[in-house]
């Protein structure tokens, strides 16, 4: 990890626990999301003063905010939200941003990965076109049933995009 500074192998370790808990236990547990943050908030705070912690809470409420549409529609983990959270209050705000749009970049062909691997790809379709229907006609609010309490469905672990996203991000940026 040559070349890199210390909150971004700190990013890294928290995205690969992230990564292990989730694969694990399909959970990612609030004290590592949380203790993470505050880290960042720590690191920050002792780093640059109060215009380090700002910049840092800026870049977990970045992360926050680019993904709980996404929680509150049901189609994804509150674990995920609060992983990319802590990922942003180490990346800070910019950083953040595209980080969720790499994630959300990997997170396509690996859904599509999942969906292939275990048979469901065209009940998948199906969800989809059906997902966006209800939302044409009902408004943008989670759908009774196309939601992620819904079982059966195969499920990604979507710390492995946000992984993915994190790394493009470190290189690309």
């Amino acid at each position: 990890m040559a070349g890199l500074t210390f909150a971004q192998v700190a990013a890294v370790v928290v995205a690969v626990a992230g990564c292990v808990t989730d694969l694990r236990n399909r959970r990612i547990p609030n004290v590592l999301t949380f203790g993470a943050a505050a880290g960042a908030f720590g690191y920050y705070l002792a780093r640059d003063g109060w215009s380090g912690l700002a910049w840092s809470a800026g870049g977990w409420a970045t992360g926050l905010a680019l993904f709980l549409p996404l929680f509150i529609l049901r189609g994804l983990g509150g674990g995920d939200v609060k992983l990319l959270a802590a990922l942003g209050a180490w990346l800070l705000p910019a950083s953040t941003i595209w980080l969720a749009l790499f994630a959300a970049a990997a997170g396509g062909p690996l859904a599509i990965g999942v969906a292939l691997g275990s048979g469901y790809m065209k009940k998948a379709l199906r969800n989809v076109w059906g997902l966006l229907t209800f939302w044409r006609v009902e408004g943008l609010k989670p759908h009774p049933t196309l939601n992620l309490d819904t079982a059966g469905a195969p499920r990604l672990p979507y710390s492995l995009p946000i992984a993915a996203g994190l790394v493009l991000t470190l290189w690309l940026r």
